[in-house]
């Protein structure tokens, strides 16, 4: 009976990915039944079925055979599956919508907290318009995702004519229309995605933007899908998740194998990263008693500033339920000009806190956008009851109930964006 209800569903055969392989055993028999009636089918769930080994086999045998580590690297390989299909099955260059990528759901590649990432699929021989409302967030920036380079240019909202309500409309393709003469964005012949970024600091005050994008100089309307691209999209999700999923899950472990543990190193900034970006990042690694205090001097000028901690599998922490990432509406520096913040799975009574929320090891990663400077911060080990000793007398404290009224503010704010 399990074989045959296994064949009807055919979806539940990714739960076995999941399990060890002497569980497995019934799943391996049924390889020899006939093959699925739709194209592509089998090897997407057999492409699965070893995802998490290949991504532990980046761990160190430790981590591998952690119980809590694999259940973790099956979140990760979910979360993979679940951005990879999103695009597979909503990217349409005919008729473009910006997706959900990545974020605290699709926690794969170590989202920024302050950011809204999302995506869209277009054709670079198309020409398209994007409007909406700037709104007043720090940043609000769209990449064109080249294939084939790093590559990417961007296009800053703020950047754009408005008209008197606070809308603008700029046109995006590969040539400028003759006679032409609103805002224009040259699309590169190798785009076939954009990455819109929405980064806000001041996630209560700040009016969120929005982002529309429609095909132009065509018909309207959508027809049905051929089979023929309803199986490329089938068959191109293994590729998909077999890049994402392991891409990051061994990056803490490398940093630690660098040395850098409670200590910054300077980060090269990934492909496509904003402009004026600089990152810095570390290894926490802290018991229950400990705390790592990070000092550090503050740009006389600076666009947007933040800190995150991620677990040691290079998932951001939970940062809407937790104090765990703080950006410069919600961590200001002490009297004497220095910014400290504590790290620390527990809550040390001090406004710049952040909760490591159980996880005893992963990475504090640290940017400044467009500042006037860059410091390297500070990273100082002590024990947890030394920390009064260890900090400026008039640090900024608050009360248990004044965090409870912090953390659930930042829950409802957060959920206020524009994140699906």
């Amino acid at each position: 009976m399990a074989a045959r209800f296994l064949k009807a569903l055919g979806l539940a055969a990714v739960a076995v990915a999941a399990l060890p392989l002497a569980a497995r055993a019934p799943a391996r028999a049924q390889e020899t039944r006939t093959a699925s009636p739709v194209e592509g089918w089998d090897a997407f769930v057999d492409s699965l079925r070893d995802l998490p080994e290949q991504m532990l086999a980046r761990l160190p045998e430790a981590m591998r055979q952690d119980p809590q580590i694999r259940a973790e690297i099956g979140r990760i390989a979910l979360e993979a599956v679940a951005s990879s299909s999103i695009e597979a099955l909503g990217s349409d260059p005919a008729a473009p919508v910006f997706l959900p990528a990545i974020g605290q759901v699709l926690n794969v590649g170590q989202p920024n907290a302050d950011t809204v990432y999302k995506v869209a699929a277009i054709d670079p021989t198309q020409s398209y318009r994007i409007s909406g409302r700037k709104g007043s967030v720090t940043l609000a920036v769209i990449a064109q995702v080249l294939r084939g380079s790093n590559s990417r240019p961007h296009l800053d909202i703020s950047t754009l004519t408005t008209d008197g309500q606070g809308r603008y409309s700029v046109l995006v393709g590969a040539v400028r229309p003759d006679g032409y003469d609103g805002d224009f964005w040259q699309l590169e012949p190798q785009t076939r995605r954009l990455m819109l970024r929405v980064v806000s600091s001041d996630w209560s005050r700040e009016e969120q933007p929005t982002v529309t994008i429609e095909r132009v100089g065509t018909p309207t309307g959508r027809r049905r899908p051929s089979a023929a691209d309803l199986t490329a999209r089938l068959k191109g999700l293994p590729q998909a998740i077999g890049t994402i999923a392991p891409m990051f899950v061994a990056t803490v472990q490398k940093l630690a194998d660098e040395g850098y543990v409670n200590r910054f190193k300077v980060m090269v900034p990934p492909e496509g990263a904003l402009a004026s970006q600089f990152y810095y990042d570390g290894v926490f690694d802290i018991a229950e008693d400990e705390a790592l205090i990070v000092e550090s001097d503050v740009p006389a000028s600076c666009r947007y500033r933040s800190l995150i901690l991620t677990n040691a599998l290079y998932e951001t922490i939970d940062w809407t339920n937790n104090h765990s990432s703080l950006n410069a509406a919600q961590a200001a520096p002490d009297s004497d000009g220095k910014l400290r913040i504590v790290v620390a799975g527990k809550d040390p009574g001090v406004r710049n806190w952040l909760d490591t929320a159980g996880y005893p090891r992963g990475i504090i990663q640290g940017r400044w956008t467009g500042c006037d400077s860059q410091p390297i911060p500070k990273l100082t080990k002590v024990k947890f009851s030394d920390l009064a000793r260890a900090l400026p007398r008039d640090v900024v404290r608050v009360t248990a109930q004044e965090r409870e009224a912090i953390v659930r503010e930042r829950n409802r704010a957060y959920q206020e964006r524009a994140l699906w």
